[in-house]
């Protein structure tokens, strides 16, 4: 599993020649990266006096991300080995026309699958991202920077995902699947451009006052 190495060796894995892990990896493992930051801004408000207010909320946000961390992070291998079926679909033989049938129809069900993973890594990150936003207003001001990056984190891995599926909708024939899910990205990436402005303005009011 690529996140049982360690960051090193997941680095090298990443910049060797080999295309996957690739870039559905890196944009799952950054919706990683941003739901811990929440959750790490949760566990530094739970426990204060001046935040006693807030605690139940930061309790079931910092449960709430953590359930997203730990989905994220499956995915993180979950996209490698979706490429890696789409890479074996191309290598089935072609020798017949039932051989090519099948070949083509494998080739299809895989990239459909490997488009679906960086889109659930989409969603999940909308919902992360709401979760970053209540921290950067609720939670400890002294970590307010942590929960603006969070939010950064969680875009980059919004956007990131949404190439991902872009590529994967150019190979596919099947027009209605292909405009389903096209519209599906662009919606998303408006949220997640919305969410990241409105987060990032949060961030930027309570530094002034903090």
């Amino acid at each position: 599993m690529l996140t049982k190495k360690t960051v090193n060796a997941f680095l090298d894995e990443l910049a060797s020649p080999s295309p996957a892990p690739g870039g559905g990896s890196v944009a799952a493992l950054a919706g990683a990266l941003g739901g811990a930051l929440t959750t790490m801004v949760c566990n530094l408000t739970i426990g204060k006096k001046k935040y006693a207010g807030v605690e139940a909320d930061m309790k079931k946000i910092k449960s709430e991300a953590e359930t997203l961390r730990a989905r994220f992070t499956e995915l993180v291998d979950q996209d490698t080995h979706a490429f890696n079926k789409v890479i074996e679909a191309y290598g089935l033989p072609k020798d017949s026309d039932a051989q090519k049938a099948l070949r083509l129809a494998a080739i299809r069900e895989a990239t459909k699958e490997a488009t679906l993973i960086p889109l659930e890594v989409m969603k999940h990150c909308i919902d992360a991202m709401a979760l970053a936003q209540q921290v950067a207003s609720a939670g400890n001001a002294n970590s307010v920077s942590d929960a603006g990056v969070s939010a950064l984190m969680l875009h980059a891995a919004c956007e990131g995902a949404a190439l991902n599926v872009k590529i994967n909708l150019n190979s596919l024939a099947d027009s209605e699947f292909v405009g389903w899910k096209s519209d599906e990205v662009e919606s998303l990436l408006r949220t997640s451009r919305m969410m990241l402005e409105e987060t990032q303005s949060i961030v930027g009011e309570k530094m002034k006052r903090d």
